[in-house]
């Protein structure tokens, strides 16, 4: 069927849409001389309304978004309380609409707003919305018709892709419409078993923004993608990216010192479905997320897996004086909770809270973690401030929260990795009781305080550090919680490795908040100087407590998380909440890498044995050779009371999976501030002790223990394999 429709407005330049579907038109638009569109016979969507200029048809409601289809685009977009929706389109950088589209009443079906408009370019226009509706404060009724408002489900936002740069809209967001072309090739996921993750956690921009990275597209998606061989070279297989969804980071912006300061690490989402365009190394129009798709492709070849930590706890509209560009505009008594007077809930500590389980925000969650795995072939995601998805709209947590059981069983998410972070700013911490259906991981915040206290030798920590090395078998004593612990002793959110033995107390000053922001309680010892120092001595043992701390979590069971950088000793100087700092403060400074080979080389070590022996990472069998699973031993074998004096710990792992051979580990760790002499159990005949590992020394060799005992050295840890003699 050949269609015939007028052209409004002036003759537009035609640009050109590259790799155009099968089902493009077969005739190309061109306005100048009134143009036919050729549709496919099958495929009948013929205008039925003209519309300010504009041929337009009832569109498909199930479709949320823009969507570009065969001559034209598909809008849909609901709202449960407004009383009219206009569709507004802007050519490119432009601030006010050229055509102002009100939906027709016939248009609406329920709740949802859906219209076809044809001969629409994407590459020539970029829309948004303006929603009319009542207006009760009290009942969280808040519509302002004069507002422009982003769709909810844009894939990708206009307005900052500069980083640090605001356009002259202000927070007039406009979406784009997004041709999804990429071609992943016979690619799949790696789908690695969360017994086997070494997880890297990163942020996008610090990791390559200083010139020292040396990569050719600094600070972006690219430049990331150039260090994957480093990636490799270090050994993990899993790098999970503080949020890359497009967020603000002009939101507070200010000056302290005459430095800049900006929201830096992202945790204030403006549109889920959109990856950040300042991440990007070059101007994507229309493509928005190819570099990031890429990245990914890229990563996946070699065996690594990419998470995403997202937030939906809240978004960057804050609390009634915040901006008002988007969900507020559409329904703000459903995407928000509310007190009863029509406050915003600030269970996130940023404002407002997202009303997780109504079900049309459920619902929007649900789509935007399937867009994800479907579009971008993300592996697995990890949840800011999880405990708000499980709360009821009142904020009281809730038994079997629907969200969180929704992605524990949806079939698109049935082999994503699902990562909670088990609190929230409003006081609700679940470690260990976090509704799991044998889906969920936790960032096992338990295992990071103990470890810390153990590791720097507080008195009365030496039980709960063995319990976290063997899986915290106490918190997660369900058969539903297997591989449920991500164990880590650093994260963004703190001192980095390295300042956690050069810092008594946190040094936050450059944030500007007089040293009120960051946590108090960071477990962090100094080793006799608080901060930089030249003396040998305090470094060495600086350098020997880094050691000892990574070599504890990859000899522990559970899934190893660490922080980007801490395996050349990078410092934030003692700030433990650099979440404003775009600067050398949170930057990656990799000249350290080179200061440091030592260090990188001992990582690149320890996760190569914690590949090598399995059972440091999964329980194969019951035990072998008469020692069970899992056992615990002081400098005499099978002696321990776990006493508030006692600061040695001895793990012994054992076991035979079905076709290998049998594997016998043993972690000694010694976190009191003499030498020790330690006896190691003993072995059938056939059988003697390796020692394979010492933190006592960056180098490592193997050697024998034929007698089975051992000196270790003050403050550090060594590790042993039994193996044929």
């Amino acid at each position: 069927m050949r269609l015939h429709s007028k052209v409004a407005g002036p003759a537009r330049k035609e640009f050109p849409v590259e790799n155009q579907d099968k089902l493009t038109a077969q005739t190309a638009v061109s306005p100048a001389s009134a143009p036919t569109v050729g549709l496919p016979r099958t495929i009948h969507l013929v205008p039925m309304d003209h519309l300010n200029g504009f041929d337009v048809r009832p569109g498909f409601y199930e479709i949320n978004g823009a969507t570009a289809i065969p001559g034209g685009v598909n809008f849909t977009v609901h709202s449960h309380g407004a009383t009219s929706i206009e569709l507004l389109l802007f050519r490119r950088g432009e601030d006010e609409p050229y055509a102002v589209l009100p939906f027709p009443e016939r248009y609406r079906i329920g709740n949802v707003y859906s219209m076809i408009v044809f001969k629409l370019n994407i590459e020539e226009f970029e829309y948004a919305f303006r929603v009319d509706g009542p207006r009760d404060v009290e009942k969280g009724l808040i519509f302002d018709k004069t507002k422009y408002l982003l769709d909810p489900y844009a894939r990708a936002v206009t307005g900052q892709s500069q980083w640090g740069v605001k356009d002259g809209s202000g927070q007039h967001y406009k979406a784009r419409v997004v041709k999804d072309d990429f071609d992943w090739g016979n690619l799949s996921r790696p789908l690695i078993p969360m017994e086997d993750l070494v997880i890297y956690e990163l942020h996008v921009r610090g990791f390559t923004i200083h010139e020292s990275s040396a990569v050719a597209a600094p600070g972006t998606f690219e430049g990331l993608r150039e260090k994957i061989p480093y990636l490799k070279e270090l050994g993990v297989n899993a790098v999970e990216l503080m949020p890359i969804f497009e967020f603000d980071e002009m939101q507070d912006a200010r000056q302290v010192d005459g430095v800049q300061l900006y929201n830096y690490w992202g945790y204030n989402t403006v549109s889920f479905f959109a990856p950040n365009t300042s991440y990007a190394s070059g101007v994507e129009y229309n493509r928005e997320g190819n570099e990031l798709k890429r990245l990914i492709q890229d990563c996946n070849e070699n065996g690594i897996e990419v998470y995403l930590d997202v937030v939906f706890n809240h978004t960057a509209e804050g609390n009634e004086d915040g901006p008002f560009f988007s969900f507020k505009g559409f329904d703000n008594n459903i995407y928000y909770l509310l007190t009863p007077g029509g406050q915003y809930y600030n269970f996130s500590g940023c404002g407002n809270t997202l009303n997780c389980n109504h079900p049309i925000v459920h619902q929007m969650i649900i789509d935007c973690l399937r867009y994800w795995v479907t579009t971008y072939h993300i592996s697995g995601f990890r949840f800011d401030l999880a405990s708000i998805l499980g709360r009821n709209e009142d904020g009281t947590p809730m038994h079997k929260p629907p969200l969180l059981q929704a992605m524990a069983f949806d079939p698109i998410l049935g082999d994503v990795k699902l990562i909670a972070e088990a609190w929230d700013a409003g006081g609700l911490y679940q470690v260990g009781s976090f509704p799991a259906w044998n889906r969920w991981a936790e960032w096992n915040g338990r295992y990071r305080d103990d470890m810390r206290r153990y590791l720097k030798g507080d008195a009365g920590c030496a039980q709960a550090a063995a319990l976290r090395m063997v899986g915290s078998r106490d918190i997660y004593q369900s058969g539903d919680r297997k591989n449920a612990s991500v164990n880590f002793i650093t994260c963004h959110d703190g001192f980095t490795l390295w300042d956690l033995y050069s810092y008594n107390v946190k040094h936050n000053e450059k944030n500007g908040w007089g040293g009120t922001d960051g946590a108090n309680d960071n477990n962090s010892w100094n080793c006799g100087i608080e901060g930089a120092t030249d003396d040998p001595e305090i470094n060495a043992l600086r350098r020997r407590m880094v050691r000892n701390a990574f070599a504890l979590l990859m000899c522990s069971r559970g899934i190893p998380m660490f922080l980007a950088g801490d395996e050349f000793c990078n410092t934030q100087f003692g700030n433990n909440n650099a979440y404003c700092q775009d600067n050398l403060t949170s930057w990656l400074d990799w000249r350290m890498l080179e200061d440091n080979r030592d260090m990188f080389r001992f990582f690149q070590f320890m996760i190569a044995l914690r590949k090598r022996f399995r059972i440091l990472r999964a329980n194969l069998s019951d035990g072998y050779y008469g020692f069970p699973d899992v056992s615990f031993h002081g400098v005499t074998p099978w002696h321990t009371q776990f006493e508030d004096h006692e600061r040695y710990v001895g793990v012994l792992f054992a076991g035979q999976a079905e076709g290998e051979a049998p594997q016998i580990v043993y972690t000694a760790s010694n976190a009191y501030w003499k030498p020790l002499e330690v006896e190691l159990p003993e072995l059938p005949r056939n059988l003697i002790w390796e020692q394979l590992a010492d933190t006592w020394g960056a180098a490592q060799s193997a050697m024998d223990i034929p007698d089975g005992r051992f000196s270790i050295g003050p403050r550090s840890v060594k590790v042993f394999a039994a193996r044929p003699r």
